[in-house]
């Protein structure tokens, strides 16, 4: 990797940890260059605008969250195990050892572009949550097959529920500050589960 590469990788993680705790409307070239040293002109000609730096930034978080998150649980045994992994490193990604400042960069991202117009850094955040919750569908969908939950479960509501009890846990944590939040969101983890093996 060349200067200039080490450069932009080294600016893109400063500016997931700012996004994180302040939003996107908070990232600017001016911040990012007091943060780095750098001067506005010398970043500017990495990113050339600032939408240019919002989708590198959310393509840096992408990264991050896969590195963090999807292929570390991905060598965990398939199935049951599996989710059990990506949930639980999902938590952590959200408030411990894997997070950002400001926890999740998607659940903070998504609430303040949730009614924003389509556009670049819209469609890849929105890219990025339909990865996610594709990627809990196939792991839910494959415990089907190794005989961990009923035939008849259905992998895109399970999805759509465990993906609302990592919101509500980010919610519950990161705003309201509550001591509970992580019991509360494992209990309704369990909750699921029994479920789906019934």
């Amino acid at each position: 990797m060349g200067k200039g590469e080490q450069t932009r990788a080294a600016v893109l993680d400063e500016a997931a940890r700012v996004v994180s705790a302040s939003g996107l409307s908070g990232l600017t070239i001016g911040l990012l260059a007091d943060r780095m040293q750098l001067s506005k002109s010398g970043l500017f000609a990495h990113f050339r605008s600032k939408e240019q730096l919002q989708v590198a930034v959310v393509e840096r978080a992408a990264e991050l969250f896969a590195e963090r998150v999807v292929r570390p649980a991905l060598q965990a045994p398939r199935g049951e195990p599996r989710l059990r992994e990506l949930f639980d490193r999902k938590l952590r990604w959200d408030n411990g050892d894997l997070a950002l400042p400001g926890g999740c960069f998607f659940a903070s991202v998504s609430a303040e572009l949730d009614d924003a117009p389509p556009g670049p850094v819209r469609d890849r955040v929105v890219s990025a949550e339909r990865d996610y919750a594709d990627l809990l569908a196939n792991v839910f969908r494959t415990g089907i097959s190794e005989g961990h939950f009923r035939p008849d479960a259905d992998p895109e509501q399970y999805a759509f529920d465990i993906r609302g009890v990592l919101l509500s846990y980010h919610h519950a944590s990161r705003l309201l500050a509550d001591p509970k939040a992580e019991d509360r969101a494992r209990t309704a983890f369990e909750a699921l589960l029994r479920a789906a093996r019934r």
